[in-house]
């Protein structure tokens, strides 16, 4: 909030808000369910921008679409588990991670459950704006 705050004031606005360039979901036990993993929390990647961030990262969205609870669910993405070390248990978790520790520009550590395996890859945020 304070690095908002200097900009609102020296420029009116404020648009160093960094970005991934990918939609998701929050995990469940029922899409965990779904895509036989064993992970219940996290944020599933459903869909990754061409040229994003998380598209040059290399981050994988869904492949799949399935019923879950009533709702049509894309399933088979990457589970971003982590990052930077930080637990990640939801959508939540990843905005606010991101809001209070990241800047545009910045490269951080992403840690993913593709497959059945956990891996870390880093990942750039939005380029900063000129």
């Amino acid at each position: 909030m304070l690095r908002e705050i200097e900009s609102l004031v020296t420029e009116g606005s404020f648009n160093q808000h960094p970005w991934l360039g990918a939609s998701g979901t929050d995990m469940t036990y029922e899409i965990a369910n779904a895509m036989g993993v064993d992970v219940t929390y996290g944020w599933l990647v459903v869909q990754v921008a061409s040229g994003g961030p998380a598209d040059d990262a290399g981050l994988q969205g869904g492949t799949s679409q399935v019923t879950v609870a009533g709702e049509t669910v894309t399933v088979g993405g990457d589970i971003v588990i982590a990052l930077d070390g930080a637990r990640i248990k939801g959508i939540d978790d990843l905005s606010t991670f991101l809001e209070e520790n990241i800047s545009p520009d910045q490269t951080i550590d992403v840690t993913i459950i593709r497959n059945g395996e956990t891996m870390t890859l880093p990942l750039g945020t939005r380029p900063s704006p000129t």
